[in-house]
């Protein structure tokens, strides 16, 4: 008997994650976590054993991060891990500033104070895995709240850009051990105390926040 066929318009869930995705996590997450170290060249294939996979996602994911600027490549040897200096990090800070203070305020006086509520659970998110002293969910929760801050403006352009930016800042194996687990939790504590500010339309207080969290943990 034939396969039954999806009845019309029906369509099958995609699979949530590509393995090129997955890989993409395990290395975001190796770097976040100092396991890839800065200054180091790593090959495909020796990452693909590492991963238990094949070369073709691994450089497909290295691929991205060369463009996140984590890494770089090393012609007919691999990808070496990007090192940050603290002018760099510093000059990172400093463009984000520029580009989410004003932005920040002008949705503090425009946002519905209703529509920050939905964010308090990627506040929270942040929270829980600065509490584990997880860095790399700690990384990828912060990347969502911030997104999901900036989007709330509509402007596509800005939140790539804007997150383009978070992205190079937030490798802490490319300029030390990374922050001690206390330092993160008080970061991400920042996040609610933001929402509040936002919600009362508080903008002294949005601009102080938003420029000493910058100033703060790296890659926050």
């Amino acid at each position: 008997m034939p396969a039954q066929s999806d009845a019309p318009g029906e369509r099958r869930p995609p699979l949530r994650y590509s393995l090129r995705d997955q890989v993409l996590c395990a290395l975001r997450g190796a770097l976040v976590t100092g396991e890839l170290c800065p200054g180091t060249v790593y090959s495909a294939p020796a990452l693909a054993l590492r991963f238990d996979v094949s070369a073709t996602p691994v450089r497909e994911a290295m691929q991205q991060l060369v463009r996140e600027g984590a890494v770089e490549v090393v012609h007919n040897r691999g990808f070496r891990v990007a090192s940050r200096s603290v002018r760099d990090l510093a000059e990172l800070a400093e463009v984000r500033a520029l580009i989410e203070v004003p932005v920040m305020l002008r949705l503090a006086r425009t946002v519905r104070p209703e529509c920050w509520e939905p964010l308090r659970p990627l506040a929270q998110d942040t929270v829980v895995a600065a509490g584990a002293g997880d860095r790399a969910a700690y990384a990828d929760a912060d990347r969502a709240f911030h997104a999901a801050l900036l989007g709330l403006g509509g402007n596509a352009q800005l939140v790539a850009v804007a997150g383009e930016l978070h992205g190079r800042a937030q490798w802490p194996a490319a300029h030390g051990p990374g922050p001690h687990p206390a330092q993160l939790l008080a970061d991400a504590t920042e996040h609610a105390v933001l929402l509040d500010a936002l919600v009362a339309r508080d903008l002294p207080t949005v601009e102080s926040l938003v420029r000493e969290h910058f100033s703060g943990v790296p890659g926050t």
